[in-house]
């Protein structure tokens, strides 16, 4: 009897100790972890950051041509997003401030495997911008 005392209580206490600190989250609503997460993490000062071209008629052709190269792969050819890279015409990068799909661009999204450009030079990032923005105007 000595000895089953306590191998009773060690019992307890190790089916009892591990749910002490566990919650039960059922009744959250779950975290909806998307690839446009990031562009809401964009910092204030990025975000308010002005597209320089964004006046100039040329930036969209040469966007273009810079999206052919570098990311047409991942996002497809069309931009609606492929295999490995979201849609680029959705209304979260549409309605994006430039400033923040900048910044994406300088900084990559490293964990969803998008490389950051920040080796294009900044004329170039910018003109990628207006392409990408562009891509949710109506033609007319």
């Amino acid at each position: 009897m000595k000895l089953l005392l306590p191998i009773l209580i060690l019992f307890v206490f190790s089916e009892i100790a591990p749910r002490a600190g566990a919650q039960d989250h059922s009744n959250q609503p779950a975290k909806r972890d998307t690839a446009y997460d990031e562009i809401a993490q964009a910092p204030a000062k990025a975000r308010a950051k002005r597209n320089p071209l964004e006046s100039d008629p040329e930036a969209i052709a040469a966007g273009r041509a810079l999206f052919e190269q570098h990311c047409q792969e991942c996002h497809g050819r069309s931009a609606e997003g492929a295999r490995r890279g979201p849609s680029l015409r959705a209304q979260e990068v549409q309605t994006a401030e430039p400033g923040a799909i900048f910044w994406i661009l300088s900084n990559g999204v490293v964990r969803r495997g998008m490389p950051d450009w920040s080796k294009l030079p900044e004329p170039q990032r910018w003109e990628l911008v207006c392409f990408i923005k562009s891509l949710g105007k109506k033609p007319g």
